[in-house]
């Protein structure tokens, strides 16, 4: 048997053909390189860090992005209920100062009770000034107040005769007054309470609804 030993290179196929029978150049074998130089070790290193930088940015965008959501709608959420306090401490504040105010006013009017009556008369002055009589009724008014009351019609332009009545049932500090084509009018306690109806109006106005709050007082 004779065995030869002239060709022990392996056949290796040179050409390759694609789908439609055309011939394409063969692919160079590239075996794995396993041993690196050391400035081959330093940039690769660098490739890596500057990759894992690149991620570790878009991560962090990627979390701002969700954290900024995420905000958004909490404030979202939110915005009524904060509306609500927001308005419910309007409505204690103006509840807050009208007492107040109710209190300084009573004892305002305690002291001058004949104050109203002066400063309705000095308003009225060009009305009352051409009417032959004026009555003025209210509650415990004396001789000095009413002197006073006179002195003020005159000053104010009046020239006819001032009517005092006593009107034990009525409020401290109110009063009517009474002439020929008019009359006016004031009770600390009316006044109050539209005082009050007028603050609710504006509050629920404000509110975003026409509906006054608590009944339309506090």
């Amino acid at each position: 048997m004779i065995t030869s030993t002239a060709n022990t290179r392996p056949f290796s196929f040179d050409t390759e053909f694609d789908d439609a029978g055309g011939v394409t150049p063969g692919q160079a074998f590239r075996p794995t390189k396993r041993a690196y130089l050391p400035a081959e070790v330093e940039a690769l290193v660098a490739q890596a860090r500057l990759e894992g930088r690149e991620t570790a940015l878009a991560e962090v965008e990627s979390l701002h992005a969700m954290a900024v959501v995420t905000l958004g709608q909490a404030v979202a959420a939110a915005a009524p209920s904060l509306g609500a306090v927001a308005q419910a401490h309007r409505e204690q504040s103006a509840e807050l100062a009208l007492a107040a105010a109710r209190v300084i006013a009573a004892g305002a009017l305690e002291r001058f009770p004949a104050a109203p009556i002066q400063a309705a008369l000095e308003a009225l002055g060009a009305e009352i000034d051409a009417t032959p009589r004026l009555v003025i009724r209210a509650r415990g008014l004396d001789e000095a107040v009413q002197a006073r009351l006179q002195a003020i019609c005159v000053d104010a332009g009046f020239s006819g005769l001032v009517s005092f009545r006593d009107e034990p049932g009525m409020a401290p500090a109110a009063f009517q007054l009474e002439w020929a084509d008019g009359r006016a009018d004031f009770d600390p306690a009316e006044a109050a309470t539209r005082m009050a109806e007028a603050l609710n109006a504006a509050l629920a106005a404000e509110a975003g609804h026409a509906e006054t709050i608590n009944g339309g007082h506090f």
